[in-house]
């Protein structure tokens, strides 16, 4: 298996500009865990994570040294940490140029630069432009090892994907977070939803596409969360860099 045929479409972004506040809330909100930076013409120039808020000024958890560990941390680390634990917008916390794979890349080779690197998500590219996401809870280790050893999915698993992608996309109960994977027919839809109507609505709408000869639910219903406080959401979420997810980034 090879990135594309698990990676999730159509990607929930943020340009550089975003405020702070504002990737959180969206963060909550999709129930995800990084968010791709993307520049006025949809170039992918960064990614932020739940890993750039761990120290933030306001949770009081900024690096504190004394004099002389600040003299040996040196000023240009001191400088980088008080603009990514203070910092306001996106553009001031995020990590620049980050790695990558081609639509391709098979699985395994995924797995170990995720596992090499330590981190949580790949924006998967088409040349360059991104295509789509790979995030560790679209697959285990294992699965990747599996994969090896047993035959892909065929061109006509692929096309009933395809379908099904679209089908769910066309929902009028906009489905979001949601990993559509097939294998000999067999459809498989994971991630998460926020109703159990939704859940019987996904089922419904892989039923229906043709080529389809069974639907196994590994969905999971999330916890509700409440709204944030209006002086916390910092505004409408429209004016946001926010595409329509087909898939894996939104909770239904």
């Amino acid at each position: 298996m090879r990135a594309h045929q698990i990676m999730t479409p159509q990607v929930i972004t943020v340009g550089a500009d975003t405020t702070i506040v504002e990737a959180v809330n969206m963060m909550l909100r999709h129930h995800i865990s990084g968010l791709p930076v993307v520049d006025a013409a949809g170039k992918l120039i960064g990614i932020v994570s739940e890993g750039d808020f761990v120290r933030r000024a306001e949770t009081g958890t900024q690096h504190k040294r004394g004099r002389w560990l600040t003299f040996l941390a040196g000023a240009d680390r001191v400088a980088a940490e008080f603009a990514h634990e203070h910092g306001r917008k996106v553009g001031e916390i995020m990590t620049p140029n980050p790695l990558t794979v081609a639509e391709g890349t098979p699985l395994d080779q995924v797995v170990q630069i995720m596992e090499s690197n330590n981190v949580k998500r790949l924006p998967v590219m088409r040349g360059d432009r991104m295509v789509g996401i790979l995030t560790r809870s679209d697959f285990l280790a294992a699965v990747a090892g599996l994969a090896r050893s047993t035959p892909g999915p065929s061109a006509d698993d692929d096309h009933i994907r395809s379908k099904v992608i679209a089908a769910i996309a066309q929902a009028p109960w906009r489905p979001c977070r949601l990993n559509v994977t097939v294998h000999d027919g067999i459809v498989s839809l994971g991630g998460v939803i926020k109703k159990e109507s939704a859940r019987n609505a996904a089922i419904v709408a892989a039923e229906n596409v043709g080529g389809v000869r069974k639907v196994q639910d590994h969905l999971c219903q999330a916890p509700a969360y409440p709204p944030p406080e209006e002086d916390f959401g910092g505004g409408d979420f429209v004016s946001l860099q926010e595409q329509p997810s087909t898939t894996d980034d939104e909770p239904l």
